[in-house]
């Protein structure tokens, strides 16, 4: 990591079509060996073949994909009193929006499909109607890899979720009731005794 300062955060110009910088960066992820022209085409052909194919607007069929790919959620590992556990973690929306674009670009170019054309309009009407590759992965990416351990305390009770929320600085988010649910409908639930 470099002890000088951070590098500036280029800011990218929206795209010439739709004026969102969303496309821009959605076209700077599928494009290859610096052939952003070729890209652009592939994008703009993939939404006009969706607009004909499900008689609604490209562009929103690629919102709504986006935005049901984005993981509001990842696990972390962090090690708690020498046992290591997998802790949930709220993205930041910037995250979100780059994992979304990286899932979307590598399902894409996975797919049966001829021609990158039919493949990226595949996958978006997909994702758009929350199947596919690229919301596969979203799944496996929020799902916990190793549970909390039910590892035993000196009284013979369970480890407490408590008990790590006091330790994790990760959980802060907890305060808000959303991901309280969360928590315990993957985790608590999953416990012999109540908690």
């Amino acid at each position: 990591m470099s002890r000088r300062r951070r590098a500036e955060r280029r800011d990218v110009l929206p795209d010439s079509q739709f004026n969102d910088k969303v496309v821009t960066k959605f076209i700077n992820g599928l494009m290859k060996d610096g052939k952003k022209s070729l890209a652009e085409h592939i994008f703009y052909s993939a939404l006009q073949q969706i607009t004909e194919e499900t008689q609604e607007e490209g562009i929103e069929v690629f919102r709504r994909a986006m935005e049901n790919v984005r993981p509001q959620l990842e696990v972390r590992s962090r090690r708690i009193g020498g046992a290591t556990y997998q802790v949930p973690v709220e993205v930041r929306k910037e995250r979100q929006q780059t994992l979304a674009i990286r899932w979307l670009v590598r399902y894409t170019r996975e797919r049966k499909e001829y021609g990158m054309v039919a493949k990226l309009k595949k996958e978006l009407i997909a994702a758009a109607n929350n199947e596919g590759g690229s919301i596969k992965k979203k799944k496996i990416h929020i799902k916990w890899l190793k549970q909390i351990e039910r590892s035993r305390i000196t009284n013979g009770n369970f480890v407490c979720l408590k008990k790590i929320v006091k330790y994790s600085k990760m959980f802060v988010f907890l305060r808000n009731s959303f991901f309280q649910n969360w928590i315990y409908k993957n985790i608590v639930s999953n416990f012999k005794y109540t908690l």
